[in-house]
């Protein structure tokens, strides 16, 4: 077998907890021949700050976009709230999105039948539930220029943010959206703001031009706003859901709540493919933040951190079989009982970070 190389960057607060999760059951994988990883390590976001003074180093950034794969952890806490804009913990994510053109963000929101009940919503609502949010991840406001904070004479500021689309970066994630929904329910709801944005008519333009070359695929233009209220009244009328980066990033986590927690929620980032080899750049970290008010207490949901490498098997690697037995591994372990705290329920056993990772890992192995 083939050795693929995965590199690992913990991050801060629970990232160093969960990703250690990770490591155990990567080693397990490699020991029993069902894969073939050799895996590095490096710094990203306030850890990599406080011993570099920068968000991630050049270093770690080529060692990204020479592995087969990144796993990512978590970054950022208020240690760090007063860093350098350039150099807060967060300019990790957006260097490495950037400079591995990962532009396309899949982030699933599946509601395992034994956490029905965790959710805010009723079990009826959520029970069954299985979006997948794709998420343009390298346009957009976050990277649009200008984008400045400037001191205007009568002693107010004004502060900039550009919203840039080009229609090529709308075709590419609109196709990788119909492409998914072939391997699903067929059907794809577009969500911008085309009623007040230019961004927005631009893009609803585009993504109807593309659905013409999937005639099987059913589209649906939806406005960002309503795609919110809809996905707490009625959120199983979605299957693919194709937006740009800010309303993807704000939608996903509605779609993140209604399965019961953030702790649960994997992503994968992937670029286009390589002309030569059909390989992708590829991301994969949980959808969660780093959570300093509970890190180190050894209690974080390792579960969307599994997933993730679950996701990596499944889109870097192709190993069908192996990500999905780690996916029912994860869902035996819940019908079984077994909870976090984050999504703790009565009469089910509160487990800490380490013992839900064994706890999924022992399922695997039988």
């Amino acid at each position: 077998m083939a050795t693929h190389s995965l590199f690992l960057l913990p991050g801060d607060g629970i990232g160093t907890e969960i990703m250690l999760e990770v490591e155990k059951l990567i080693k397990w994988t490699n020991s029993e021949q069902l894969t073939d990883f050799s895996t590095d390590a490096g710094l990203a976001g306030g850890s990599a700050y406080d011993k570099y003074q920068v968000a991630i180093t050049d270093e770690d950034t080529e060692k990204a976009k020479a592995a087969d794969a990144v796993i990512f952890g978590a970054v950022g806490g208020p240690k760090w709230d007063d860093v350098p804009y350039e150099h807060r913990p967060e300019a990790a994510l957006l260097r490495l999105r950037k400079e591995m053109a990962v532009f396309a963000n899949l982030r699933p929101a599946i509601c395992y039948p034994a956490l029905a009940d965790a959710s805010s919503l009723k079990r009826e609502l959520v029970e069954g539930l299985d979006i997948l949010i794709v998420r343009e991840l390298t346009g957009g406001v976050y990277f649009g220029e200008p984008k400045t904070i400037t001191d205007l004479e009568n002693g107010q500021k004004r502060a900039v943010d550009t919203q840039v689309y080009e229609t090529y970066e709308i075709d590419r994630i609109a196709r990788v959206a119909f492409d998914l929904a072939r391997t699903r329910n067929n059907k794809v709801h577009s969500a911008d703001k085309k009623n007040v944005m230019k961004s927005g008519v631009l893009w609803d333009e585009v993504v109807k031009g593309v659905g013409k070359d999937y005639a099987d695929v059913e589209l649906h233009h939806i406005l960002a706003d309503n795609a919110a209220m809809q996905l707490v009244r009625n959120p199983k009328q979605f299957d693919v859901m194709v937006t740009d980066n800010l309303f993807g990033d704000i939608l996903s986590d509605v779609a993140a709540m209604l399965t019961g927690s953030l702790g649960m929620l994997p992503s994968a980032s992937l670029g286009s493919p390589d002309p030569a080899t059909g390989k992708r750049k590829a991301f994969y970290e949980p959808v969660h933040g780093s959570a300093p008010d509970i890190a180190g207490k050894g209690i974080a949901n390792p579960i969307a951190m599994i997933a993730s490498v679950a996701m990596a098997l499944r889109y870097s690697f192709g190993m069908i079989e192996l990500a999905t037995k780690i996916e029912n591994a994860i869902s035996a372990v819940l019908s079984d009982g077994l909870r976090t705290g984050d999504i703790a329920q009565d009469n089910r056993k509160t487990v800490g970070t380490e013992e839900m990772g064994a706890a999924i890992l022992a399922k695997l192995k039988a």
